[in-house]
Formats: structure tokens, sequence, C-alpha cells
């Protein structure tokens, strides 16, 4: 079956709309002219009706009866003739008025009737629906004229000028038909032309181009749909990106702990290194960081999903948070840092899950340790501010590009921008921490620290 474009539908669907409606209009014109011109020319007859009564009285007053009338129709054209007064402004007095032309055909409907209602002279088929006028003489009505009203058209004057009027409806209606033609395929090529556009970019955007943009050329829906199919390649081809980096960064981050098992156990089985308790070590090492980076991508692709578990109770944040920074006094001071822990006097309950607060709170420690100085200062300040708790992280240099700091819980997103693993982790600490906070109903955001790097403040709901 042949495929129909939607400029074809569009096409025929307004000119079949213009057509049924020309057609319909005209139906209705030619129905409404029949009634209306049929109702005309009884009006025009009912006229000459009562103007032949008059003329009536006074030809029986003349006579004394309508015998004279019987097998004699000219002294009926005599009384069928319209009195001066319904001749107009242009009878001359002193001059025989002339027989006015009667294209109605109402002179020929009229008949004179005895007072028994039977036909004298005139139109003989005097049926039900006649109109009647009595003619009266002296008080005494001596007989009737009557007139059958038209049902229909059917003088050939009438005629003409009845089909007259409907082929100019016609003529009209053509003239119509074929403008709304025009009408319809200037909308069916210039208005769809930005949506066949956008189909256009949408059969390129399926097939893999997701750098494929649409001009916006107006501000109505059809530029609306233009400006809305851009947004959506451009987050196409950002998460493509983004899909594709991060299975770099995964492989990178794979590579190098399996690379150094790798080299340990060719070493060992060569004979190179020993089979000894620092070996062992080392290649313990290397498995946790495996096993952490593991667990880290778990971690995040279930708070995708959704499905990371979490079991909320009220807690106070001194006591979730004391407990981790004690694990780290030892390393931070290995790392020549100095913690600044300011807490308040009183308890501030959150609704949370301790486990999950636990790695929160250990992940920004830690993430201060790796990319902070020696010398340098950890600063952890608890306090209530307006109506939540706030949590703020500042540690010392060095710090980052403002620009950058967004991007600090990215995947695999690291400040200095190296890849070295010397410098810290795999780069997925801090987006496993904003999806904590976010599951807890607070929000996590990164800034310039006062000390010179990086401040993290966190606000979560007070309870």
């Amino acid at each position: 079956m042949k495929k129909i474009s939607i400029t074809t539908k569009l096409f025929l669907a307004v000119l079949a709309t213009a057509v049924l409606a020309v057609v319909a209009m005209g139906a209705a014109s030619r129905w409404n002219f029949e009634r209306g011109f049929v109702g005309y020319l009884n009006e025009q007859g009912l006229e000459r009706l009562d103007a032949v009564v008059p003329n009536a009285v006074a030809a029986y007053r003349e006579h004394g009866n309508w015998d004279f009338l019987r097998d004699n129709p000219r002294p009926w054209f005599e009384i069928m003739r319209p009195a001066p007064s319904v001749l107009g402004d242009h009878f001359e007095p002193g001059r025989s008025p002339a027989l006015v032309s009667d294209l109605t055909g109402a002179v020929l409907r009229i008949s004179l009737l005895d007072t028994d209602r039977r036909v004298i002279i005139g139109f003989r088929e005097v049926g039900k629906g006649a109109v009647e006028r009595a003619v009266v003489v002296d008080g005494k009505t001596v007989g009737w004229v009557a007139m059958m009203p038209f049902q229909s058209v059917s003088e050939a004057g009438d005629q003409r000028f009845q089909q007259n009027q409907l082929r100019a409806s016609w003529v009209i209606g053509s003239l119509c038909v074929l403008l709304a033609a025009g009408i319809a395929w200037w909308i069916a090529r210039v208005l769809l032309a930005p949506v066949k556009r956008v189909a256009a970019a949408t059969h390129r955007l399926a097939a893999g181009d997701y750098a494929s943009r649409v001009a916006v050329a107006s501000q109505d829906e059809v530029g609306q749909l233009a400006r809305d199919f851009n947004s959506l390649a451009n987050t196409l081809q950002r998460n493509e990106q983004m899909r594709r980096e991060f299975m770099a960064d995964v492989s990178h981050e794979l590579r190098t702990p399996l690379g150094v098992l790798h080299g340990e156990l060719e070493a060992m089985e060569d004979g190179v290194r020993r089979l000894d308790a620092q070996a062992v070590r080392s290649l313990q090492h290397e498995v946790g960081m495996l096993n952490q980076l593991v667990t880290d991508l778990y971690d995040l692709s279930m708070a995708d999903v959704g499905a990371l578990a979490y079991r909320k109770a009220d807690a106070d944040v001194r006591e979730l948070l004391e407990p981790c920074v004690d694990a780290f006094r030892e390393r931070l001071a290995s790392a020549g840092l100095r913690l600044d822990l300011a807490l308040p006097a009183q308890p501030l309950s959150v609704f949370a899950d301790e486990r999950r607060m636990h790695q929160l709170f250990s992940n920004l420690v830690l993430n201060s340790c790796r990319y902070t100085d020696a010398g340098g200062v950890l600063r952890i300040e608890v306090r209530e501010e307006g109506g939540e708790v706030a949590i703020d992280f500042m540690d010392s240099a060095p710090g980052i590009d403002a620009a950058l700091l967004p991007r600090l819980f990215e995947r695999f997103f690291r400040g200095e921008g190296s890849r070295n693993r010397a410098s810290g982790g795999a780069g997925l600490g801090l987006a496993i921490c904003r999806s904590i906070v976010e599951a807890h109903g607070g929000t996590i955001e990164a800034k310039a620290s006062p000390l010179g790097g990086v401040w993290i403040a966190i606000r979560l709901p007070k309870v």
C-alpha cells in the first residue's frame, strides 16, 4: 500500500472540508431561496388578489349578477386589470391604464366563485389551501375571489430568475473551492515544512546522528517543537558522550589494578619476586581497590534505579559524624592535616540511614585526605540553619576552578584532571555522596572554601 504523506493528507482534509462546506451552503441556499422566492411570489399574488376585489364589487353593482361573465372572458380581464392605485406613480389620469405585465403568473391562478363556492370563471382547479377574499356588495356576500398559492416555481420567467440565481451560487461556490484549494496547498507546503524538517532530523537522530539540529524559525507550537527537539538532541548527545566516557573510565580504573595484579603474579611465577607477606599485602591492596570500585559502581547503579536500600530512623547528627571522624584521625595526622571539628551543644536530629550517613561522611573525609596539601586543615561544622541541619566540610589548598566545581559530583571526575591513581580514587565518591544526600531529601553543593580549598555544603531536613 502506497504511503500518503502528511502534506497530502492535510491538503485533502482542508479541501474536502471546504468542498463539503460549499456544497452544504449551496444546498441550504437553494432550499432557502426556493422557499423564500415562492413566498415572494405568493405575496405578490395576494396583492393582485386584493386589487381584484374592488373591481369585482364594481362590476357586480353594474350588472347585478355574475351572468355577464359566463363564457365571456373579456369582462373578466377588465376586472383583473389592477386599479390605478396599484399602478404606481407613473399612472397618468385621462389615459386608459395598460394591462400590467404579470411575470409571476398569479393572474392565471385567480378564480371567481359564486356564493356556493362554485367556479364562475378563471382558474378551475380550486382546492384546499386556496386563499379567498369575499366580494361584499351592500353588506351582502355575493361571491368569492380565490387564488391557489404557488407550491413551486413554474412560470418560465420565474424559472429563469431562479436558474440565474443558482448559476451565480454555483460559480461563487466553485471560486470558493478553488480558493480553499490554494489555501490548503499553502498550508500543506509552507506551514508543514518545519514539521517535515523536524521529522527528517528525528530520522537522523534515530540513526545515531546526535549532532542533528533543527532551525527555530517561529515562536508558535511548531517553533516550540523544534526547540524541544534540539533540547532532546542535546541531552542524547551529552548522554552518549557520558556513556563513552564512562566506559573508558571504567576500563581504565579496572585496567590499573588488574595490570598490577598480573605483573605481580608473573613476577612471582618467574621467581623474580618472592611470595612473602609483603607481596601478599600488595596483592590484597590491589584486590581491595578492585572490590571498592565494583562496590561503588554497584551502589551508583542501584541509586540510578532507586533500588539502593535505606533504613531510616531519627538520629543525632553528632552521633553519626563523630565515629566517622575518629576513624580517620590517624590518617589525617599522617597526611599532615589538622582536624577542626565544630559540633553544636544541642542534639540535631535527622531522619536518616545510619550506615549510608557513615558512608557519606567517610567519603568526604577521605576526599579531603587525598586532595589537600600537607600542613593544611579540614574544618567540619554542624549547625541549624533555617529549619535545616547544615553540615559543612571545608579544607585548605589546593582549590578548584570555579567553573569545575559543579562537575565534582560527576562520575569519574577529578578536579585536577589527572588519571594518576596516586592522587586519589576512582572519582566515584562524590557521585555516591550526592545520591545519598538526595535520597534523604537534602541538597549538596560544592563551593570555594574560605580556607583555600573546596567547601562541600550539605543541607538535610531537620526532624
